[in-house]
């Protein structure tokens, strides 16, 4: 996995339409600070072509979460928030502009760090 530096947030959403239309396919706690997410989402670097990212997020200080079996169910039309202020990272269902709001998200975390790895649809 790759380090998702908070400078690169921007282009990385834009290269990913900022997730609208994206599927989850899992969240995963794989510890109680580790959270990894799963999405397959189009990649406007691939022709827009659908790839399967996974979110890794480290030191996790909050969380809203989804049961995975809901997550087939979730609207994308507004896609994801992805942000950094002050070394922390939102991220969250829907378009929001700070970490408060994100907490009215449907699913939402809030973590020091994130990783990424780009796999096949």
């Amino acid at each position: 996995m790759k380090p998702l530096l908070a400078k690169n947030l921007e282009n990385f959403c834009s290269r990913f339409d900022n997730f609208i239309d994206a599927e989850f396919r899992s969240i995963e706690i794989l510890s109680k600070s580790v959270i990894r997410v799963v999405i397959t989402t189009q990649d406007s670097s691939r022709d827009f072509d659908w790839v399967t990212i996974t979110l890794e997020f480290n030191d996790v200080s909050d969380a809203g979460l989804i049961k995975n079996d809901k997550l087939s169910f979730v609207d994308m039309s507004n896609g994801l928030t992805l942000l950094s202020s002050d070394g922390i990272f939102v991220f969250g269902v829907g378009n929001y502009d700070d970490e408060f709001g994100i907490k009215n998200a449907l699913c939402y975390i809030i973590s020091s760090s994130i990783k990424y790895k780009e796999g096949q649809f």
